[in-house]
């Protein structure tokens, strides 16, 4: 886990377009492949779309908390793959309950999935993962 967040952290954002995207509100966004990096928190309040093959790949960092709203979708379009996209996340990360979400979260602090929260990916933290009633599948 930790190799992973130290490589993670080491990427360049790909472009100037993936560097604070919406500034750190993600709405109704459609992510293509690629870095992406925030210098802030990140929140999501409405559903998140990840477009690509199954060969493409994401990765999103954040150096403030992520936080994701009650009853929203991660969805995957064109062939993308939960095990392809990776959120390295420096501070807490806080699911809302009912969400549905897609990835490998790499947590530097704590991750917490509300209750009734799927993900299809893993959850791999540096202090503790606190579900709560939540569907973890392993891609």
């Amino acid at each position: 886990m930790q190799a992973a967040y130290t490589d993670a952290a080491g990427r360049t954002a790909t472009s100037a377009a993936t560097t604070n995207l919406g500034a750190g509100t993600l709405t109704s966004q459609t992510l293509t492949a690629g870095v992406y990096e925030w210098g802030s928190a990140v929140t999501i309040p409405t559903d998140l779309t990840f477009s690509g093959s199954a060969t493409d790949v994401w990765i999103l960092k954040v150096a403030g908390t992520l936080d994701m709203a009650a009853a929203k979708n991660v969805i995957l379009s064109g062939g993308a793959l939960p095990q392809n996209i990776f959120w390295q996340v420096s501070g807490a990360v806080t699911m809302g309950a009912g969400t549905h979400f897609e990835g490998v979260i790499l947590g530097q602090t704590g991750i917490t999935f509300g209750s009734l929260a799927s993900i299809n990916g893993r959850l791999l933290s540096q202090t503790a993962v606190v579900l709560d009633t939540t569907t973890v599948t392993v891609p």
